[in-house]
């Protein structure tokens, strides 16, 4: 526990670094060469001009050659109730790296990170983690070049581990996904290739402002880390809204545990038992399927789509990216058919911030029921498992804009995912908003979020996204 101390110490302070005047005008600048330097298209395909992509005899399913990487399969829910539910679903038994590599800059940690290129990303590049490589990819099943930094996260000569957890991906779009999120400090000099930058964590949180720059992989890792609640001397605060935020991450220093669970209106240990409560009552199902036993979805020449356009297709891309391991490729990707949405509801209770969070079912997870959003609407349509409309929708799309703490429209996974976006926001509520709340709702504090997520399993990704969302709020 001192060495997650220790860490969440050093990483609240790169959080609270002072930036010079022209970081940000120096992070754009090279921002700009890294987009002119490259060499970048993506080529609407038929399923046809795919190369080593081909659909199974027999099932249906959409495959590579090699057996590797992933495939397209179908996944049927039952409801239990009666009801069912068909769809494509991306299946990748394979477990990838996401990791940030940090180092001590002139006493303060930095982030290793990297202007990466994926065929899905709506802006092209996107600040991505140090290493971002499924198995596949890393044991160069592609037989192109070594992924740089590798050598940091693997073997014996790797750095110091800080953060090693294996979190899921998006349950409604992947069966049973899951990434190990790394972060690991070098232990030794670091050559920097032209295509990275150091960062300390100020300065990320600032740029999570930006619309679709920093990816999805590096939120969730970021989402992982461990933070410590700064002492009032270094940080003056006027906002009465910062002031409880900063509260909701337990007390200062060598303050003893139980105050941090007293200022929270339930113990880590009812929250725990809660979810698992939520876990127990869910009675729907869900398995693999060929995929051509799914219904409602047609088959073109270059699309796999829903028929009632609520959904998402599978497409084909032709790609050329001059800076990847391959610098020429073909693949599927799924295109769902809207922008998402993901929102923390944020409540001052007794002077200290919390957040409301749901249980969420999504068929496609590992443990089936996970941590989530507030409100979530997702890019693929929820026909089954929804009951209706999201409880507390009205109260976000109707807030005071003064209310709404973060606002930003971000990319998912560009490796899997055609331009899919989700709209992220912290919106703060006043006293008027019920502390009681429906049975599949809870009030968590910030602390209790940042415990939670050091366990593999417990937040969605979406509410990963989100709580890196909450800590760029300081």
């Amino acid at each position: 526990m001192a060495a997650l101390d220790r860490s969440a110490v050093r990483f609240t302070a790169s959080a609270l670094t002072d930036l010079k005047p022209t970081a940000l005008a120096d992070f754009h600048r090279w921002w700009a060469e890294r987009l002119s330097a490259g060499v970048f298209e993506v080529t609407p395909l038929a399923f046809a001009d795919l190369n080593g992509w081909y659909f199974a005899p027999g099932s249906g399913n959409l495959v590579h050659e090699s057996g590797k990487f992933f495939e397209v399969s179908g996944m049927r829910v039952d409801s239990g109730d009666g009801r069912q539910w068909s769809q494509p679903i991306i299946h990748q038994p394979e477990v990838g790296i996401l990791g940030v590599l940090v180092k001590e800059i002139d006493g303060v940690l930095h982030c290793l990170l990297q202007a990466k290129m994926e065929p899905g990303n709506v802006s092209t590049l996107q600040l991505s983690p140090t290493v971002q490589a499924t198995r596949s990819n890393y044991t160069r099943v592609h037989g192109g070049a070594q992924t740089r930094y590798l050598e940091h996260f693997r073997g014996p000569g790797r750095g110091r581990v800080l953060v090693d957890v294996l979190q899921s991906e998006q349950g409604f779009w992947c069966w049973h996904k899951q990434n190990r999120n790394m972060v690991v400090e070098a232990t030794g000099d670091v050559p920097l290739h032209e295509d990275f930058v150091w960062l300390p964590l100020s300065q990320v949180w600032q740029l999570m402002r930006c619309e679709n720059l920093v990816n999805m992989n590096t939120r969730t890792v970021l989402g992982c880390l461990p933070l410590a609640r700064p002492p009032k001397a270094l940080v003056p605060v006027e906002d009465p809204f910062r002031a409880a935020l900063l509260r909701s991450y337990g007390p200062v220093g060598d303050e003893a545990g139980s105050e941090a669970e007293a200022e929270a209106l339930h113990t880590l240990t009812d929250v725990v038992s809660w979810l698992t409560e939520m876990k127990t009552r869910t009675a729907w199902t869900s398995r693999l399927v060929p995929l051509d036993e799914v219904a409602g979805f047609s088959r073109t020449a270059d699309a796999l789509a829903d028929d009632d356009e609520q959904n998402f297709a599978i497409v084909a891309r032709g790609v050329r990216a001059g800076n990847r391991e391959v610098t020429r490729w073909t693949q599927p990707l799924l295109e769902p058919r809207r922008q998402g949405l993901a929102v923390f509801v944020a409540k001052r209770v007794g002077g200290v911030v919390h957040l409301l969070v749901r249980a969420r079912p999504e068929p496609g997870l590992l443990g089936r029921v996970e941590i989530g959003p507030t409100v979530r609407r997702p890019p693929a349509f929820d026909a089954v498992l929804s009951s209706g409309p999201e409880p507390f929708h009205s109260h976000v799309s109707c807030a005071d804009p003064a209310q709404v703490r973060f606002d930003t429209v971000m990319s998912e996974e560009g490796g899997r995912f055609l331009h899919a976006e989700t709209r992220y926001q912290v919106v703060e509520v006043g006293d008027d908003f019920p502390r009681d709340v429906p049975e599949d709702y809870c009030w968590l504090t910030v602390q209790q979020l940042t415990e939670l997520v050091r366990h593999s399993h417990y937040l969605t990704v979406e509410a990963r996204s989100l709580l890196a969302c909450v800590h760029s709020l300081w």
